[in-house]
């Protein structure tokens, strides 16, 4: 295995935001029924710790693959946008108004008069602006103008910025149960 492949390059699939998670899946099982450490037990020290460094990283590998955002963000990575670089913040007013109205919105589901209603109808609402950011990822990773990748980076802001919503909300839940 070669540690400079690209995470494409080891499950053998086209570097895009779209691909097939059963093809993503069956390339992990197979890698791994390869490269298991429980398969090298026996062997000397070194090959050992090989294995376990190239199981480490296809399990590094898939983890990124199969979550969108994270794709998402491995694609620009690859491309030449890092957001974890402190790049790219969200100047769009509307959109930073929506976070509040969002984040109150949460807060205040604790006191409504069916906190439990309000928490399902407020994960409705995450969950139909996380497949938006979806179809929106899709569509800019899929164009080749100039412009595409600094869409791509906005929506996979916004995604990451939902994703931290629902989790938020899965606490609540939890609380009020």
């Amino acid at each position: 295995m070669d540690f400079r492949q690209n995470y494409f390059q080891l499950f053998d699939l086209n570097e895009s935001f779209e691909i097939d998670l059963d093809v993503l899946a069956e390339h992990y099982r197979q890698l791994q029924r390869v490269l298991h450490p429980d398969r090298f037990a026996s062997a000397p020290d070194q090959e050992r710790r090989l294995s376990l460094q190239q199981a480490a990283h296809v399990n590094a590998a898939f983890q990124t693959l199969k979550d969108p955002l994270q794709r998402a963000q491995y694609l620009l990575q690859l491309r030449g946008l890092d957001l974890s670089q402190g790049r790219g913040t969200i100047n769009d007013l509307e959109f930073l108004e929506a976070q509040i109205e969002l984040r109150e919105a949460l807060a205040e589901i604790r006191a409504a008069a069916d906190p439990h209603g309000s928490l399902v109808r407020f994960n409705a609402e995450i969950s139909g602006r996380v497949s938006e950011c979806l179809a929106a990822l899709g569509e800019a990773f899929a164009a080749t103008d100039a412009a595409a990748l600094e869409r791509a980076g906005h929506w996979a802001q916004r995604l990451q910025f939902y994703r931290r919503l629902q989790q938020e909300a899965e606490m609540l839940a939890d609380e009020l149960m």
